[in-house]
């Protein structure tokens, strides 16, 4: 009888374990999350100059490039610019409208375009974060900047 109450116990314990990391494993996630979010969140509805795009674009290619570690994450068009492909899990893309003749750019194209010369043409002009976009995980997957000003 002694022994099953202490096996009883045992498992007991096991189960709270069991559950306890559970709680920690997803509070720990939450929290990454959280700060990976809001790396791109403050930028919702805030109007920022060329260069804090410029910043944040290199921001999500690092992004892109450090998870991107299978080659069929990445695709190449016919420009020969390579464009990430949104994986729905840890990818972020970003979009620039440019008003001066009403095309948007993926940030691909500015960044293996030569992100100096946008920082040179557009270093001085206000963006403004009009769109975020969450994948099924509610990480942050598409940012789209608008130009504001002239």
């Amino acid at each position: 009888m002694k022994k099953s109450y202490i096996f009883i116990i045992f498992i007991i314990i096991v189960i709270i374990t069991i559950i306890v990391g559970m709680l920690l494993n997803w509070k720990y996630k939450k929290k990454e999350l959280d700060e990976f979010n809001i790396e791109y969140e403050e930028y919702l509805n805030k109007e920022v100059y060329g260069t804090e795009v410029a910043t944040l674009i290199n921001k999500a290619v690092d992004n892109n490039n450090r998870n991107s570690v299978q080659q069929e994450k990445v695709t190449k068009d016919k420009k020969d610019y390579y464009f990430y492909i949104s994986n729905e899990e840890n990818s972020v893309n970003i979009d620039i409208k440019i008003k001066d003749n009403n095309t948007t750019y993926k940030m691909e194209s500015i960044y293996q375009g030569d992100i100096t010369k946008f920082v040179q043409n557009y270093n001085s002009i206000f963006f403004k974060c009009t769109k975020i976009e969450y994948n099924k995980q509610g990480k942050v997957k598409y940012l789209l900047f608008e130009q504001i000003s002239d």
